[in-house]
């Protein structure tokens, strides 16, 4: 019979081995989380009829088989990722955001004030489209206005991606982390806002956007001049009926289910196969332009999530957790304020340098229980974590994928930037947003 203990080292040792590779080599992550999810899935299986311990609590390896397929499977959260996805697509493609941003030039004073409230609108964005995809739609309007007025496009687009990355935890549709902690604490869409008759993480993500605003009115207040506007043609209002309806329709649902369920999920992707259609027919678009649309989507981060949920849900059920979140109480010696520092400056650092989605995934189970342990409001932990993962993603250049992206970008319009030159905007705009959404947090949760 394997011991209890045993298991526990074998699937810490195998969670450990698939975070190093993953780190390492980030272009083959879905291989790495794919093959530990197929591992501990077989030792599942075969320590099934000795200890029963990888997946405890089951009757039969028929039950054991569901349990990995349905439960530690969120297809809630994939669903609503997949079909916000595909409308965040054809939000782009109907021109909507840049027409937007031409109107923002437009009734600005001065061009300054002008790039502030287009990163506010990228921001804004990016509280219901995936950063990349906001950035992607961005970047022209910024090289566009920035070679009208001869200004440097390096903090300009370096702007776009912090911001995004700033404003995607703020609701349910924003980003995977929030999907999932979502998932984890029994969060509703409402909740999002407010929680136990408190504001919840988006007014609190707010004022990290109010600072960062304030931040880049320091670089680009000097720039005094008005750009000319050329307003472009705007293809179809539809998408962006759609992205409103997917907000007040998880609004609604949430009114009516305290949980997620898959009621979320199912209505957010009907909206974006309905999308599909309207794609298809009404823009009179070929089969193979429509599957070439479903085709680029982030597909790699979905089935990245699937092993990821395979792997966490046996480091839970096994105990390792719990173990983690008491070491974590032991080192903070029972104070609450020690906790918060530890798991938002972790998080920071961690986030900085490596993908926040497993990390998450991970953490929020060990920050809950330390709350509770503590005998603290668990929002307190999970939102300084929320903060501290995806806003220290704004640290480096390859702390998210819409830094990236926004760096080639830039090589590409001959205006390479280096670690040091993405750090020099990078962390001091780290700093400001994640202490002003931690203050507020502290003031309002603690």
């Amino acid at each position: 019979m394997i011991t209890i203990p045993a298991i526990k080292w074998i699937v810490l040792a195998l969670a450990v081995l698939m975070y190093l590779f993953v780190i390492i080599f980030q272009e083959k992550k879905v291989v790495f989380t794919t093959a530990a999810a197929v591992i501990i899935f077989v030792l599942a299986i075969l320590t099934f009829c000795t200890s029963n311990e990888v997946f405890p609590r089951h009757q039969n390896q028929a039950m054991l088989i569901q349990y990995v397929l349905f439960n530690l499977i969120n297809w809630n959260v994939l669903m609503i990722y997949v079909g916000s996805m595909i409308i965040a697509a054809l939000f782009i493609y109907s021109k909507v955001p840049a027409r937007i941003a031409d109107g923002l030039v437009a009734v600005s004073p001065s061009t300054g004030i002008a790039v502030i409230l287009i990163l506010a609108m990228t921001g804004i964005i990016s509280i219901f489209v995936e950063n990349v995809a906001t950035v992607l739609v961005m970047a022209p309007i910024a090289l566009s206005l920035s070679k009208k007025i001869k200004l440097n496009p390096v903090p300009f687009l370096i702007g776009l991606a912090v911001m995004s990355n700033l404003e995607g935890t703020a609701t349910l549709v924003g980003d995977p982390p929030s999907m999932i902690f979502a998932s984890y604490a029994g969060y509703n869409f409402n909740d999002f806002f407010f929680k136990f008759g408190k504001p919840s993480i988006f007014f609190i993500v707010q004022t990290g956007l109010v600072a960062g605003c304030i931040f880049f009115y320091c670089i680009f207040g000097r720039v005094k001049e008005k750009a000319p506007v050329e307003k472009g043609n705007v293809i179809s209002y539809f998408p962006f009926i759609l992205l409103l309806t997917m907000i007040f329709g998880l609004a609604a649902i949430s009114f009516f289910s305290t949980e997620l369920g898959y009621s979320s999920g199912l209505f957010v992707l009907a909206l974006g196969i309905i999308g599909l259609f309207w794609y298809r027919f009404s823009q009179k678009k070929t089969r193979a332009e429509v599957w070439t649309l479903v085709k680029e989507l982030d597909w790699e981060t979905i089935f990245f999530l699937i092993g990821i949920f395979v792997v966490v849900g046996a480091i839970s059920d096994i105990g390792l957790l719990d173990d983690f979140a008491a070491f974590l109480g032991k080192v903070t010696n029972g104070s609450k304020i020690a906790g918060f520092i530890l798991i938002l400056l972790f998080s920071v650092l961690i986030s900085g340098f490596v993908d926040n989605v497993p990390y998450i995934i991970v953490m929020l189970p060990v920050a809950g229980t330390l709350a509770t342990n503590l005998g603290i409001a668990k929002e307190l932990y999970m939102f300084a974590l929320l903060i501290g993962s995806c806003l220290g993603g704004n640290l480096t250049p390859f702390g998210a994928s819409a830094n990236v992206v926004a760096m080639g970008i830039l090589k590409k319009e001959d205006h390479p930037v280096n670690f040091s030159g993405f750090l020099k905007i990078g962390a001091p705009f780290t700093l400001i947003t994640t202490g002003a959404a931690a203050l507020i947090l502290w003031l309002i949760w603690a």
